[in-house]
């Protein structure tokens, strides 16, 4: 995204503040929404007889969408207006919002995610680019750290807004708490906010777009599907041919553009390639783990969705402490040896967690988390930083919209990576042995419909079998996540050049890279 040029000087609006109060909000809602919805999951298996691939696409929509779109739509806004831009991004979220929270069936659901996706690839990119308009140099800082901060703490907060929620009210309160919020940011937006744009950014390439949405969906429905389906079918190798041939070609458009959308060039710089392969992985994971364990918590572990909301917080608790710690420590020794040592902390925590039994408690559960949780902040957070601190001040903007659109590729890979591992073992494991087979399909589709058909039938046997595949199902995807955070420190260890990133550049893209490292790790 190209660099943000401010409207002409003019005096200060004594609305600035209330405008930035209004972004605030939204970007808290956004916070929000990034993990809200994981504790509902349970919920929605069980209300909406959604089974394990659905409630991966219910999760994946919204994240491959936004992925796919956020580089273009940030270019709309910085070519045809930014306050325009974001207003129409947060009456698509609402929208999004407002339909989730009526529908009914799985399909549904997802289609309302994959519209709330599109309106946070339209809302985040621009939510920091708007401020150079209100504020001048000397009060920016402030606003920057402001909505940064109200994404931060949109994370923690999401499980514990989702568990009170759906403790008193239906599953579709967690999209209708959006609305609300949704609303009074279009009312700021258009009544506070001045209108900027640069008309010299670069044209949307729609044929790029194409490629990278096309090439995106296709890969996450072949990892999703494949262990439905089977991954020999034709549906699933045709679908990573197809991603193979979209994304290749996407790569072939992108280097010859004279200004691409994505740089990658910027992958040919050791620097910012294992910084970046650090902060990706790093995001697979995280993604992943927060899509597996509030099933883990509230149906093997009992607890309800605050319960469940509470039970998160050490991981998110170790990983601000790692973020806020891991500063210091980079100032004084360099990223390679911290971001090393983060993805090998890490390494340990899903080794520990692995060895997790359906009746370990929650104590041994809480332990891991905290470790991982540090794991992600020693990793992520110094990883971001001495990427963009390793190129130079122009290239700020595409190397940060290149960082964002590799995390979410890779949350939106970890969650069907990561989920379809756990549901093969889950249905390779479960005992269904002299069950009528509607009954065995059911218990065989999602945990939650294994307990519903135990206590349906008086069979609590099927209930600890269904518990005990479900746990080797996460312990399986742990180790690998073990292994590939252990195989990512070595090669940060050897490769990455031993430099110390250079001072935060001031774009606005720098700055929602840092946002982003914060508030989605």
């Amino acid at each position: 995204m190209a660099a943000v040029t401010s409207t002409p000087s003019r005096p200060a609006d004594p609305r600035r503040w209330w405008a930035l109060g209004a972004l605030v909000a939204s970007m808290l809602t956004l916070g929000f929404d990034l993990t809200i919805l994981n504790v509902a999951l349970p919920t929605m298996a069980a209300e909406l007889g959604a089974d394990t691939g659905q409630l991966q696409w219910i999760v994946d929509s919204y994240v491959v969408v936004f992925a796919a779109l956020m580089l273009p739509a940030g270019l709309l806004g910085d070519r045809f207006g930014r306050r325009r831009m974001l207003v129409a991004g947060l009456g698509v979220f609402l929208a999004g919002s407002l339909g989730g929270a009526l529908t009914d069936t799985p399909e549904l659901v997802i289609a309302a995610r994959s519209l709330m996706g599109l309106g946070a690839a339209l809302v985040i990119p621009l939510g920091l680019s708007v401020l150079p308009s209100m504020f001048g140099e000397e009060e920016r800082g402030r606003a920057v750290a402001a909505v940064t901060a109200s994404m931060a703490a949109g994370m923690p907060l999401g499980p514990l807004v989702g568990g009170l929620l759906l403790d008193h009210y239906w599953w579709g309160s967690v999209f209708l708490v959006n609305v609300p919020m949704a609303a009074v940011g279009i009312a700021a937006c258009l009544f506070l906010l001045p209108e900027s744009r640069d008309p010299a950014t670069p044209r949307v390439d729609a044929v790029s777009t194409v490629l990278s949405a096309g090439g995106l969906a296709a890969l996450v429905f072949g990892i999703i599907e494949g262990p439905v389906r089977g991954w020999g079918s034709g549906w699933v190798l045709g679908s990573f041919a197809l991603s193979a041939a979209l994304l290749t070609r996407l790569v072939v458009r992108e280097r010859r553009a004279t200004r691409p959308m994505l740089d990658l060039a910027l992958l040919g710089r050791r620097v910012f390639l294992f910084n970046v392969l650090s902060a990706t992985l790093g995001t697979l994971v995280f993604s992943g783990l927060l899509f597996l364990l509030p099933t883990y918590l509230q149906e093997v572990g009992g607890s309800d969705a605050f319960g469940t909301g509470l039970r998160l917080l050490p991981m998110m608790a170790g990983l601000m402490v790692a973020a806020r710690t891991s500063t210091p420590l980079v100032r004084r020794y360099g990223p390679r040896p911290v971001v090393a040592s983060g993805l090998v902390v890490l390494c340990f925590a899903a080794l520990l967690g692995s060895r997790t039994e359906p009746d370990s408690g929650y104590g041994f559960t809480a332990t891991w988390l905290t470790i991982a949780g540090l794991g992600f902040g020693l990793a992520m957070v110094p990883a971001m930083d001495a990427a963009l601190g390793g190129i130079d001040a122009d290239e700020a903007g595409s190397g940060s919209a290149l960082l964002m659109t590799l995390r979410q590729v890779g949350g939106a890979v970890g969650i069907a990576l990561l989920g379809s591992l756990v549901a093969g073992t889950y249905t390779a494991r479960l005992d269904t042995t002299g069950l009528p087979g509607s009954a065995a399909d059911a218990a065989g589709e999602s945990l939650s419909g294994a307990h519903a058909v135990a206590e349906r039938l008086g069979l609590p046997a099927l209930a600890r079998s269904a518990d005990a595949a479900y746990v080797d199902g996460m312990a399986r995807v742990l180790v690998v996540c073990g292994i590939a955070a252990l195989v990512t420190a070595l090669l940060v260890a050897v490769f990455l050049p031993d430099h110390r990133p250079a001072k935060a550049t001031g774009t606005a893209d720098g700055d929602m890279a840092g946002a982003e490292a914060d508030a989605r790790q």
